[in-house]
């Protein structure tokens, strides 16, 4: 099973949940092609007004589906085209979608998680719910364009500290720094995402997509060619295969 992303509407509501049993949610390559399927054509709904993002069995996202990356992460022009197609597919779908987007966040957001949620307008979050891209740990950057999104989402700080040192970071402190719009606890999560997309809903539908291309338009810098030229020559690296080999192998990395 690789997981599943689901789309259920309600009235001027879709709920777009991420499903992967037995894994937090973790994001499996049918995942990401899913996810760009979904808000490719949540795009063009008129009749919807809002989206809701959250996950399945109190989690958001835990990050990606590690087990598949020996499949493809060893080759540079695969794993280029797993970042480049697959995983900014779903992102840039996301982000190109007009629709006010509320993320429900809880449990584990790691990786491919904060990605998504970088990915939302408004993100609220469980007081239980952790933070972080500790891929360090296994032996790899985060890919030029994803970490552009956490960058400019999160703050330098932040995604300085995620990507270098590896750190997780609780929901209070990713309210404080800015992050997420509201903090709660756990039981009442799903209720206020529901109340505050209700809320978005009710609203002119014209000026809500209006500003979101005004929004995108003004925060939508690329990365330097240059940049995503080199970025993925580190696919056959000694480094990359030991901190992937190690997670699977459930052992400390030797970097």
């Amino acid at each position: 099973m690789s997981g599943r992303v689901r789309v259920d509407t309600d009235g001027p509501l879709a709920r777009v949940t991420l499903s992967h049993s037995g894994k937090f949610n973790a994001m499996s390559r049918a995942m990401w092609r899913e996810l760009r399927s979904v808000f490719e054509a949540l795009q063009h709904r008129a009749d919807l007004r809002c989206v809701i993002v959250a996950g399945e069995g109190g989690h958001f996202c835990a990050g990606g589906d590690i087990a598949e990356y020996p499949e493809f992460r060893f080759d540079e022009a695969s794993l280029r085209e797993f970042h480049e197609s697959d995983v900014w597919g779903g992102l840039g779908a996301m982000l190109a979608c007009d629709l006010p987007i509320v993320a429900q966040i809880e449990g584990n957001c790691m990786g491919a998680g904060v990605e998504i949620a970088c990915c939302c307008d408004i993100r609220l979050a469980a007081d239980t719910a952790r933070f972080g891209a500790p891929i360090a740990r296994l032996g790899f950057p985060m890919a030029p364009r994803e970490a552009q999104l956490v960058l400019r989402e999160a703050g330098a700080a932040t995604a300085r500290e995620m990507l270098l040192e590896a750190a997780v970071l609780d929901a209070p402190e990713m309210k404080a720094r800015g992050f997420l719009n509201e903090v709660l606890p756990s039981h009442e999560v799903a209720a206020r995402a529901h109340e505050r997309a209700q809320r978005l809903a009710q609203l002119a539908p014209q000026a809500a997509r209006l500003n979101k291309q005004a929004l995108r338009a003004l925060t939508g810098a690329v990365p330097a060619p240059a940049l995503l030229d080199e970025a993925y020559r580190y696919a056959d690296s000694a480094e990359h295969q030991e901190g992937i080999a190690a997670f699977l192998g459930k052992r400390r990395a030797a970097f």
